[in-house]
């Protein structure tokens, strides 16, 4: 732990490299440092699939056959 407090800056650089820091205390593992997720904008999702995806035009119409089944 004491190494952890005196060398965070290097540890979360290991981190954001994409390793794994496990933290441990007397010799028993207590925390895990890892990179954070980052998630896109909104506005980039929306959007982001458009011209690569193609729906049949019977796509929202139930067949016979299996609107049999939730009767």
């Amino acid at each position: 732990m004491h190494e952890a407090k005196s060398q965070l800056s290097r540890l979360v650089e290991l981190a954001e490299g994409g390793e794994e820091v496990i933290i441990q205390r007397s010799g028993r593992p207590v925390a895990q440092l890892v990179p954070v997720q980052r998630r896109r904008p909104v506005a980039e999702a929306f959007g982001a699939l458009r011209g690569k995806i193609e729906l049949a035009d019977d796509f929202d119409e139930l067949p016979a056959e299996l609107a049999d089944h939730f009767r």
